[in-house]
């Protein structure tokens, strides 16, 4: 009998070699090349991908037929948010996060509601029926039509779903289900690709939504290979922090909706809590009168979101001073301190400067510039800010304020939430057609400060 061929395959760029190495050549990681049995392309029992659903023969572009794909909504807004509307028939949509975060509560409660349209399979791979019950009875899912099956074997799970004809399917999780014939351990590359690829095929096939878990590495991305994200029509990030209750629902890929929407959960007792008004999240601790506290304005999608940016100025007692931020890009904050000094001479050489956005936001976009002056300023001269005041802005290297955009419904928001000024630069402050509160239009950094101070 022949001896099967095997070859080292790097686990996180899919480089293949004949002999292990210590490090891979081609991405660099280190110990991350695994042996692997080398398929056998003869073996005529393997079944092909198949085609993404379409025809068999190439046709222009003018004989497809366009059809508006009907969304099924799974009755979580947040989750119908971030997936751009609802569940689209034979997507398929991977779902990673940290260990513990509430993926499989999020999908477990989702497929309580799918499952009024049809029968729902969940393949749970890595817990037991009896462990999956006691969390749908945590939730209270009390669905009759919820069918559970603990499987990892790819081929088994792909049957069970021939004959059961599922309205959707969950496979948690993608990193350990495999198929016996590549002959290599759950979660290596050549695993995660095939059995993705199969699942992908029948999600197109049947028109059957399909979502995955997936896990994630150290560094936050999803495990195994790239190709993992690159087959798949939507990527889904958990995000949170350990130390809040709320999680951050992020989409990183959408074939069918925005990129840029977020869904905002609270972990409670009973499970996942869906946020309807995240700013009044965001700002319910914020202290009062206390200097160094400024509350923006960002945009995650087209929802708006009030977020309070925290900054404290402290002498250093080291040779170089520090620049701590959290929230915000360090280099922005180094980039705003360096401009209030050469143009405002705000004296921050000396300080050291931390940079917090409460809530563990993340403030990507430079509307939130301004914001980041005045907390600065505001920590170095011990001397708050109006509480009710909003601030917009970006800054320039020269020191002018630019505009931002969409500042209606960011100042739609600050007006439900009680704010009655706002400070804005002043080419937006012109484009407002309906001011529900009072808009300071500034042109400069020091105009600014001297409205917000004085």
């Amino acid at each position: 009998m022949a001896k099967a061929k095997t070859h080292y395959t790097c686990q996180a760029c899919g480089y293949q070699t004949a002999k292990w190495l210590g490090k891979c050549p081609d991405c660099g990681t280190w110990s991350s090349l695994v042996e692997e049995t080398a398929a056998d392309t003869t073996d005529e029992r393997r079944p092909a991908w198949g085609a993404a659903g379409g025809a068999s023969r190439p046709v222009l572009l003018q004989e497809v037929t366009s059809e508006a794909e009907e969304r099924r909504r799974t009755g979580i807004q947040e989750l119908d948010r971030v997936l751009g509307g609802g569940v689209v028939p034979g997507s398929l949509v991977l779902l990673g996060g940290d260990p513990g975060i509430g993926k499989s509560t999020l999908l477990l409660a989702a497929m309580d509601r799918l499952s009024r349209e049809g029968p729902v399979l969940y393949v749970s791979g890595e817990e037991s029926l009896r462990q999956t019950k006691m969390r749908a009875e945590r939730l209270k899912v009390e669905s009759q039509r919820i069918h559970l099956f603990a499987e990892t074997d790819a081929d088994k799970v792909l049957q069970a779903a021939e004959a059961l004809k599922p309205s959707a399917l969950v496979v948690d999780s993608i990193q350990t289900t495999y198929l016996p014939e590549l002959g290599s351990a759950p979660g290596t590359i050549s695993q995660v690709r095939e059995v993705a690829g199969r699942l992908m095929a029948y999600a197109k096939r049947t028109g059957v939504p399909t979502f995955l878990v997936g896990h994630v590495t150290k560094e936050g991305s999803i495990a195994g290979p790239r190709v993992l994200e690159h087959m798949v029509d939507t990527v889904l990030y958990f995000e949170g922090e350990r130390g809040h209750s709320f999680r951050i629902l992020r989409a990183h890929k959408n074939r069918f909706g925005s990129t840029n929407e977020i869904g905002v959960f609270e972990m409670k007792a009973l499970g996942l809590m869906e946020v309807p008004d995240p700013s009044a999240l965001f700002l319910a601790e914020r202290p009062a009168g206390k200097a160094g506290s400024v509350v923006t304005s960002t945009l995650s999608g087209t929802r708006p979101l009030l977020v309070e940016v925290q900054a404290l100025v402290a002498p250093t007692g080291y040779g170089t001073a520090r620049r701590t931020a959290i929230g915000v890009d360090t280099n922005r904050v180094a980039l705003l301190a360096a401009v209030l000094e050469k143009k405002e001479d705000v004296p921050l050489v000396g300080c050291d400067l931390f940079v917090n956005v409460a809530g563990g936001m993340q403030l990507s976009e430079p509307a939130c510039d301004l914001a980041v002056c005045a907390a600065l300023v505001s920590s170095l001269r011990n001397r708050p800010l109006e509480p009710h005041t909003l601030v917009l802005g970006e800054v320039g290297l020269a020191g002018e304020v630019r505009a931002v955009g969409q500042v209606e419904p960011r100042l739609s928001e600050a007006a439900k939430m009680g704010f009655t000024r706002v400070v804005l630069p002043r080419s937006s402050a012109r484009r407002l057609e309906e001011r529900k509160l009072e808009a300071v239009g500034v042109d400069t950094l020091g105009e600014a400060l001297e409205v917000m101070f004085s």
